[in-house]
């Protein structure tokens, strides 16, 4: 249901937070290295076709110049987020940032912190329960669990104070 696309296997371990999470709410997912730069006839295909091969959504992450969500973006209607990756030929993250949150008006990216990998999974498994009712009973119980984290954390808190 998912495409999780990324520029470089060096992404792969900030990608795997999307897969992580998308694992964890019960959603298929595909995962490839699709390079806007070194692959351009991929990615086209890739984008081209990700309707017809049953994707509701495409996570797209990228590091430095971070032209794969974009590009991505501008070759499907389905929505795509974009995941800034920190990575070792960047400026502190922020060319990755800029890159996938500055776009023009009608190519729209859905954009997650740097490093955000985790949040664009739940993001998309917002997206598809929006209309799938599987899915959203199952992100009801996650948000729930949540919940139930802080109140666990706020128990230790007391715990730890009242020592």
């Amino acid at each position: 249901m998912v495409g999780i696309i990324m520029g470089s296997l060096s992404d792969r371990k900030v990608m795997q937070e999307a897969a992580d999470a998308l694992n964890e709410l019960g959603i298929a997912f595909e995962m490839e290295i699709v390079s806007a730069h070194r692959t351009p006839e991929r990615m086209l295909e890739y984008a081209a076709s990700a309707r017809q091969r049953g994707l509701k959504v495409i996570i797209a992450g990228a590091g430095g110049a971070a032209h794969l969500p974009g590009m991505v973006a501008s070759l499907t209607s389905l929505p795509v987020i974009g995941v800034p990756v920190l990575s070792s030929n960047s400026i502190d993250g922020w060319d990755s940032v800029l890159s996938i949150l500055q776009m023009p008006s009608g190519v729209p990216v859905a954009t997650v912190a740097l490093n955000g990998a985790r949040n664009a999974g739940i993001l998309a498994a917002q997206i598809i329960g929006a209309s799938d009712t599987n899915v959203a009973n199952r992100l009801d119980i996650f948000k729930e669990g949540l919940k139930e984290k802080v109140a666990a954390m706020n128990k230790e808190l007391k715990n730890e104070v009242v020592k």
